[in-house]
């Protein structure tokens, strides 16, 4: 039996074409059917063009597409200082980027399949602290481009760092007051993740939710994951189960065209690898999470509490960033040649909301020859043949009931906009 489900609620709109076997799911074309060509639409532009179209591949997380772009854009020159500040202010808009995200895709998109409507107001309180937090040092948000190549146009004073610490702490307090009814330094130490089932607050809900239905063993892949993007908080590398190797290059990504979805499979040495917080805390050896990984593996319950446990982690972590800032330093070194004249190749891997984002830009005398973004959502919902799915496909494998199975697809956060470029 084949059934077509229009995956909706998401950014963008996908299809999942399930078949059936004994009433449970044996396999799941994924096919993301819209493109927005951003990658053509590059092709011929100068260089620094790429800085204001590609913040708008994606209205979540356009913030992670331009520093990207920047960073892609800084590496064509073989020497480019950039001041310790612009590098700060640059990861502490990220994080905020980042911790936006996560407070969305909880509330909007994994919350009503708890019973829960969508919040859009309660969602709403942590996204404003967030976006006026970036807006501070970043201007407008979303689509703003103020990193450019060689630092950033922003010259913050004492006083905008100390209403950036302020918002902070506000987002503190509302984690602490509504998802995890905890200490977040406690949180953050915590080593024995059955300690989630004893407080209170959003998160513990749904956990305890998802034992209540039996659902703690559902929604595992490969357990296999990567980690790209590399800065002051995020390590670099891949962990196959709990084996940890740093030893990884872009080089041998494969990016391949897909007969069924307008969207192209990603693999790293011909492998399926899954991206985005529980990635990332895997590669980082997280306590909470890596005890939360030994009790339930790669499963669903271990996708949604690693990525609402990385907020905490962002906020107390950017609060220390924001203590290294010295505004004696410059925010922008102007390179020693313009960008007009290189002919060269940069590519660049941060991490954004879902995982690896990674930009290659190839110039010639300064114009744009070729471009290329590999998004998160690649990674996670590559569309794999029935011999050898992909890690989304995978996870759905053997699940009957569909909304389980919608859960399990959303708990990858999809996003077809950025997607199919």
């Amino acid at each position: 039996m084949q059934k077509i489900k229009l995956i909706e609620k998401i950014e963008g709109e996908a299809k999942l074409h399930l078949e059936y076997e004994n009433n449970r799911i044996n396999f799941a074309q994924i096919e993301f059917f819209s493109s927005r060509n951003i990658e053509r639409i590059l092709e011929g532009k100068p260089a620094l063009d790429a800085l204001v179209i590609n913040p708008r591949v994606c209205g979540i997380c356009g913030h992670a597409h331009l520093i990207a772009t920047v960073k892609a854009l800084e590496n064509c020159y073989d020497n480019l200082e950039i001041s310790k500040k612009a590098e700060i202010i640059r990861e502490l808009t990220l994080n905020l980027e980042l911790i936006q995200n996560h407070f969305k895709w909880l509330y909007l998109t994994i919350t009503p399949f708890f019973g829960y409507k969508q919040n859009i107001l309660q969602a709403m309180t942590p996204v404003q602290l967030a976006n006026k937090a970036i807006a501070l040092l970043a201007g407008q948000y979303p689509h703003n481009s103020y990193a450019i190549v060689g630092g950033v146009v922003c010259e913050p004073t004492f006083i905008e760092l100390a209403k950036f610490k302020t918002l902070l702490e506000e987002l503190i307090n509302f984690f602490e007051k509504e998802i995890v009814q905890e200490n977040i330094q406690d949180l953050i130490s915590c080593q024995n993740s059955n300690r989630l089932f004893t407080t209170s607050g959003l998160l513990v809900s749904i956990i305890q939710a998802i034992k209540n239905k039996e659902l703690l063993d559902i929604g595992k892949s490969y357990d296999r994951f990567i980690v790209f993007g590399k800065n002051s908080y995020f390590k670099r590398g891949k962990s196959i189960k709990t084996r940890v190797s740093n030893n990884i290059d872009e080089k041998y990504i494969t990016e391949i065209e897909n007969q069924n979805s307008l969207a192209k499979n990603v693999l790293y040495k011909e492998k399926y690898y899954e991206v985005g917080p529980l990635s990332r805390a895997m590669l980082k050896k997280t306590p909470l999470i890596k005890d939360m990984h030994r009790r339930y593996s790669d499963a669903l319950i271990s996708r949604i509490v690693a990525r609402v446990c990385e907020i905490p982690q962002l906020l107390h972590h950017s609060l220390e960033l924001l203590k290294e800032i010295d505004l004696n330093e410059p925010s922008y070194i102007s390179p020693a040649s313009s960008i007009e004249k290189l002919t060269a190749t940069g590519i660049s891997s941060i991490e954004a909301a879902r995982g690896s984002l990674i930009h290659t830009v190839e110039l010639k005398n300064g114009i744009i020859q070729n471009y290329s973004i590999i998004t998160p959502t690649q990674w996670n919902l590559s569309n794999g043949s029935k011999s050898y799915p992909a890690i989304a496909q995978k996870a759905l494998i053997g699940l009957k009931d569909e909304e389980i199975a919608e859960l399990v697809f959303k708990s990858f956060d999809v996003c077809s906009v950025c997607t199919t470029h």
